[in-house]
């Protein structure tokens, strides 16, 4: 593929993730004043996320697997369908249970996306240029973060369904789009790999223990475990602690969003290449950590504003930086790799937030605590293993195949 084409390529993949992310994060400041209408609290919204989460679990497997064998645009193109007909179905809800319909299947349509964009990137990059690559995937993960939640926040105050109204149809716009210009790329993918019978969720889950990236794997989740926590509850910790409204949430995340675009756009592969993926990502995770306690100490917008943004730059590091270290590691099964990937993450953002709306109602600093005891816990888990197993990850520009 020319370089020409490889850019153009890359500019829709990270269209097309900006969008899912940008429709998963126009949810979070509506979500409190739109559970309201169903009469529902912290516990739902717990759980609506967990939905989603689970969805991506279960698929994401399936969803690499099956793009190693039929390549990937087809996948891409499908996920986006089920995702914007996801965010119509949400938005004109009239039970609690068509909410949980809707999110199910965003996650399933969002498996479908995210796990088959990671290895498309990876089929169109080399090693030296996997880092880059994923890194502005990253970006536009940011960047969705960053647009959703402020443009949903201020489309709230206009009428609470049209967010969701928007989303779906910009998704669908997507799809259409990607049919018509994104190239369908053969994955570079062994016979052997291609032809081998399918297997089942827990046989693939069996089967990444053996994986050499196997530990990275659990610190995903791990990662998103704690991470989550923070997430998916500071929305209700700021509106119940300190009476934010919808916008207020907005600023705040969109902020903290904005700097991690910017930094992953002009700062992480530079990173990369001085230190290392695996220190990028130990010395962020202690970061998050941190700022994850400070929250629940400080007070004042702009102070909360402060710590917000410096988590939001330390999880935009972390993620790529895992992204990468994954793929160098995957050879030539991107598909399988990625969908194990999203599966962890997905697993840990499933269990995170279902935890975190039950401890809310119980107190609003737990989740925040919780969240951070298990970033360190997954600190140390990585130090220790790269230490004993991989101390050449912790020098910079590793070829880890």
């Amino acid at each position: 593929m020319s370089q020409k084409k490889k850019k153009l390529t890359l500019m829709i993949l990270m269209l097309n993730m900006f969008i899912t992310m940008g429709g998963v994060g126009i949810v979070i400041p509506v979500l409190p004043s739109y559970l309201d209408i169903f009469g529902v609290g912290g516990e739902v919204y717990g759980t609506l996320i967990a939905v989603f989460a689970l969805a991506q679990f279960l698929f994401s497997p399936l969803a690499g697997t099956l793009s190693d064998r039929f390549g990937r645009k087809v996948f891409i193109v499908g996920g986006l369908i089920i995702y914007g007909i996801s965010q119509l179905l949400f938005g004109i809800a009239t039970e609690v249970w068509i909410l949980y319909l809707g999110r199910f299947l965003s996650g399933f349509g969002a498996a479908f996306i995210m796990t088959t964009i990671m290895a498309y990137v990876a089929d169109i990059t080399t090693v030296e240029e996997r880092g880059k690559g994923m890194g502005l995937i990253g970006a536009a993960i940011s960047l969705g973060f960053m647009i959703g939640p402020g443009l949903g926040g201020f489309l709230a105050n206009v009428n609470l369904h049209f967010p969701f109204f928007l989303a779906g149809f910009v998704s669908l716009a997507a799809a259409l789009l990607s049919f018509i210009i994104l190239p369908n790329v053969q994955p570079q993918v062994d016979e052997t790999v291609k032809n081998a019978p399918r297997e089942n969720l827990i046989n693939q889950l069996i089967r990444s223990v053996k994986t050499p990236y196997f530990v990275i794997l659990i610190v995903v989740f791990t990662f998103s475990f704690g991470i989550s926590n923070f997430q998916s509850t500071l929305s209700m910790f700021l509106t119940y602690k300190f009476d934010y409204t919808a916008t207020d949430i907005a600023i705040v995340i969109t902020v903290g969003g904005f700097a991690g675009v910017v930094l992953q756009m002009f700062i992480i592969d530079k990173l990369f290449k001085r230190f290392g993926e695996m220190k990028v990502i130990l010395i962020n995770l202690v970061v998050a950590a941190i700022t994850m306690v400070a929250m629940v100490y400080v007070g004042g917008f702009f102070i909360i504003l402060a710590v917000a943004t410096l988590f939001q730059i330390a999880t935009v590091f972390i993620r790529p930086a895992v992204n990468t270290l994954i793929s160098k590691f995957a050879g030539n099964e991107q598909g399988f790799a990625a969908g194990m990937n999203n599966a962890y993450m997905s697993l840990g953002n499933m269990i995170g937030p279902a935890l975190a709306g039950v401890l809310l109602e119980w107190h609003l600093s737990i989740p925040f605590i919780l969240g951070a005891v298990i970033l360190l816990g997954c600190f140390g888990l990585a130090y220790v293993w790269t230490v004993k197993k991989s101390p050449h990850l912790l020098s910079p520009t590793t070829d880890s195949k």
